[in-house]
């Protein structure tokens, strides 16, 4: 598999390799895809990764890795601009992330929890980019990073309903302040933030 692009630039230790940064260009670009489906921005297209789905291709789709790798190159432009240090940190998931935003006090942590808990209860991919691109903003705010390969597979999993009770969870975990209802966790049900209201209805 061919390295993911902020991973040319960060290494490991979450620092710049060889002291490089990501051109701003490169960064304007991948921001044009923010609101935007895989394989719109023609210019974006140069920066992924992902191998070509003949199948998908031919029926004149991307596959659902391309389109979370688009979608987490997107969110990185917007989150690495005129950043001097990295914004991509391995091993920093999402929620560790938001709970560094939640205590960080430039924010109230209701509205924090609020905002979390209305990306994290979305019941779609468009609605989850969308609350997520604010959360970015904030995060890019206060200089804090995240793991981007972990977020890429978090958008990828969240096609499936399977896929997003286990995202949600984890997430759910990593954040600290939610718990699992039992009776929906008995059931097999999609969890919820303890703080939230039950699922956004489909299309939120």
């Amino acid at each position: 598999m061919a390295q993911r692009y902020w991973n040319k630039y960060v290494g490991h230790d979450g620092t710049w390799r060889d002291k490089h940064r990501p051109p701003g260009e490169d960064l304007a670009v991948m921001r044009t895809g923010l609101g935007r489906d895989a394989g719109m921005v023609p210019a974006l297209c140069r920066y992924y990764t992902c191998e070509i789905d003949d199948w998908a291709a031919r029926r004149g789709e991307v596959s659902i890795e391309q389109a979370a790798e688009h979608a987490a190159l997107a969110l990185f432009g917007l989150h690495q601009q005129s950043k001097t240090r990295p914004m991509h940190r391995p091993g920093v998931p999402l929620g560790k992330a938001l709970r560094k935003l939640r205590e960080d006090g430039k924010f109230s942590q209701q509205a924090v929890d609020a905002r979390v808990d209305a990306a994290a209860t979305a019941t779609n991919v468009t609605a989850l980019l969308m609350r997520l691109r604010s959360l970015i903003d904030q995060l890019r705010t206060i200089n804090q990073p995240l793991d981007y390969d972990q977020l890429m597979k978090l958008i990828h999993d969240w096609h499936f309903t399977d896929g997003r009770q286990r995202a949600r969870r984890k997430w759910a975990v990593d954040y600290q302040v939610w718990i699992e209802a039992p009776d929906r966790a008995e059931n097999g049900t999609e969890s919820s933030p303890q703080s939230a209201q039950a699922d956004a209805p489909a299309g939120s």
